[in-house]
């Protein structure tokens, strides 16, 4: 079995936060390989299925941020799982937007669930960091992260976790360059290209010639998309 477990923290209020980004990641993986409905454990909602020959357990701790370690150690020792068995997927205030990157273990980089994690089952494990970039002051990291992704991010945040968890079945085979690649290649072929854009015309009352066309992108499918896989 392996453990796949998205950090955030738990309540309707930090659903959209950028530090939940992790249970978004989850959530996705969740939905589009139809694993089973949450249900309450370990002090975590987990939900069980399969990818690929692998059964899997996903999990996202309920106990805040900062404890999440202790809800990850219960379920390890319950399955008697190895650190090595379980893949983490968190934000990244070190990586810009969009960007994501993989590893097995590491540092906490002053992140409160890996310190958690890394009291409770050390840090050998798995990792996919999600970029979602920091402010400009370091004063203003913590109100940053637990501030709601803006309509903007949309546009590369639906892409990238539909992705990812498309390629999920490479995370639990521990093929972490498989996976980034496999989900690097997919946000290409998805990427618009110009000319699936709308077109406004743009009219200019002083000249005769035809009108101008501009293209412009189209947020409100993200929008929407969005609200599908994360809720209002």
């Amino acid at each position: 079995m392996r453990l796949i477990v998205g950090l955030g923290n738990p309540g309707s209020e930090y659903a959209q936060n950028r530090h939940n980004v992790g249970f978004m990641a989850v959530d996705e993986i969740v939905r589009r390989h139809s694993f089973a409905p949450y249900k309450q454990k370990f002090n975590a909602l987990i939900s069980d299925g399969r990818l690929g020959t692998e059964k899997v357990l996903v999990m996202k701790p309920q106990t805040f941020m900062n404890l999440s370690g202790q809800a990850v150690g219960e379920a390890m020792r319950f399955y008697k799982l190895e650190a090595d068995d379980v893949v983490v997927l968190y934000d990244e205030i070190d990586l810009a937007p969009a960007k994501f990157r993989v590893k097995f273990g590491g540092g906490v980089a002053g992140h409160n669930g890996l310190k958690s994690l890394s009291q409770h089952i050390g840090n050998d494990y798995h990792r996919v960091r999600i970029g979602v970039g920091r402010p400009a002051q370091k004063s203003q990291v913590a109100n940053y992260v637990l501030g709601n992704f803006g309509k903007a991010d949309l546009d590369w945040l639906v892409p990238l976790l539909d992705s990812m968890a498309d390629a999920a079945p490479k995370l639990v085979l521990e093929k972490l360059n498989e996976f980034k690649v496999a989900v690097e290649q997919k946000l290409a072929k998805t990427a618009p290209l110009e000319e699936d854009k709308p077109e406004i015309v743009v009219k200019k009352k002083t000249e005769n010639r035809p009108p101008k066309t501009v293209k412009l992108g189209n947020p409100f499918a993200a929008l929407k998309k969005l609200k599908d896989k994360l809720g209002d």
